[in-house]
């Protein structure tokens, strides 16, 4: 292979959700930049692959970017993947990027799973322009600011947060954009447990605690109840 990055993307849930091209690269890079060794060993063994494993994180990635820089000027190539998904969603690698950009390095994406599309194509709102918000605040007072300028935004809007803030998102939410704010919640994408939940925020609120949801999960509203999708009521896709 030619001395190049390649963002590599990997399944969300389901290891069938991989690309032959992601196989090959995974298999024909010199070597793989990953968040966790224990994902990275956990994913790779599914395809029998075996390979020399760096990680980059939030606290090494200025180091270990420009070890990886040198190397791949040296002739090598290496794949980048994050824990699951397409990497640099929240994920650690956008210095490395920067700096192989200013290297001259040529950047070679590999599209494959994304829980953000996923989640839209499945939800059955209009998102031929949609707002990614993306992950907020885990304090509690900037999380409700953040909330709340969201109030402005008519296009519908994506929003992120670790499991088991799930909850605590919802209260939110119905508190601060209101009970009757449209949303729809996509849970465990890919898995067996895959749902989505469609309906008012109070509605999804009160079922989230019901049944104690707390896996991952893409949330996504919309502002505009005249823009809403003729079927209102709260349901799921498995």
């Amino acid at each position: 292979m030619n001395p190049k990055l390649y963002i590599v993307s990997t399944p969300i849930g389901n290891y069938e959700d991989i690309t032959l091209r992601a196989l090959r690269i995974l298999k024909d890079s010199d070597f793989i930049i990953c968040e966790e060794y224990k994902e990275a060993r956990r994913l790779l063994s599914q395809y029998q692959i075996q390979k020399e494993l760096v990680a980059l994180n939030e606290h090494n990635e200025k180091e270990v970017s420009s070890e990886i820089i040198s190397r791949i000027k040296s002739g090598q190539s290496a794949a980048l993947i994050s824990d699951c998904g397409t990497p640099l969603f929240s994920d650690p690698g956008h210095f490395l990027v920067s700096l192989a950009i200013q290297n001259k390095i040529d950047i070679v994406p590999v599209p494959g799973a994304s829980s953000i599309l996923s989640a839209l194509v499945g939800s059955g709102l209009d998102f031929e322009k949609f707002y990614y918000y993306g992950w907020l605040s885990p304090k509690k007072e900037i999380r409700k600011k953040q909330l709340f300028d969201l109030k402005r935004i008519k296009e519908t809007i994506v929003i992120l947060d670790t499991p088991y803030r799930l909850q605590t998102l919802l209260e939110d939410v119905v508190k601060i954009l209101g009970e009757e704010v449209y949303i729809v919640l996509a849970y465990e994408l890919t898995k067996e447990k895959e749902k989505f939940y469609r309906g008012t925020a109070l509605q999804i609120f009160n079922t989230a605690q019901k049944e104690n949801l707390k896996g991952e999960f893409v949330l996504m509203l919309k502002n505009d109840s005249s823009k809403m999708k003729s079927s209102s009521n709260i349901g799921t896709k498995e």
